[in-house]
């Protein structure tokens, strides 16, 4: 199962980082897909322990605080006003993972349950894929590791081609 994997990769990482801490105080978290925020942070760690570069991205509005304290002639501070909430400036649609593997950019999706595509999701997935992107759902995890190792045996371009496409020397 890749959820056994993925612990045994996390406790292994564990065990490098802390080599003096007791195996009964090491704790690498729980790990699970049975839920859309465990299923993100799963394939965040997947990739992150595999030597891959991935972040969450979280498209909301912002909150504007209007209020004030205010205080009245008995001394007694009263909050007044009221905040709203504006419109976020990231395009619609945005995948909920952004990363890059093996030099690929790599836009996943999370579904879980009965979710489906939004038509503003669909959109965003044919501009990924248009620009040479490759664009995922993942429903499970196990879902994730069959798509993740077509695009990790694919590979991408390495430092040595993109420096003879693009005529730029090593830093």
């Amino acid at each position: 199962m890749a959820i056994q994997k993925l612990k045994e990769l996390a406790l292994a990482e564990n065990r490098a980082k802390y080599p003096n801490l007791p195996e009964s105080a090491r704790y690498i978290g729980k790990f699970t897909d049975k839920t859309a925020n465990g299923l993100t942070r799963c394939i965040i760690e997947w990739l992150r322990l595999n030597g891959q570069q991935a972040e969450r991205i979280s498209v909301t509005g912002r909150y504007i605080d209007n209020t004030k304290v205010a205080t009245d002639c008995l001394g007694t501070k009263k909050k007044i006003g009221s905040g709203r909430w504006i419109k976020p400036t990231m395009q619609k649609g945005t995948a909920d993972i952004s990363a890059t593997i093996n030099g690929r950019s790599v836009k996943i999706e999370v579904k879980f349950g009965a979710d489906r595509q939004s038509q503003a999701q669909k959109q965003y997935q044919r501009q990924v894929e248009a620009a040479g992107g490759v664009y995922m759902i993942a429903k499970t995890f196990d879902g994730f590791m069959m798509q993740y190792k077509k695009i990790a045996q694919a590979g991408g371009l390495g430092f040595d081609e993109v420096k003879n496409n693009f005529n730029i020397s090593r830093l």
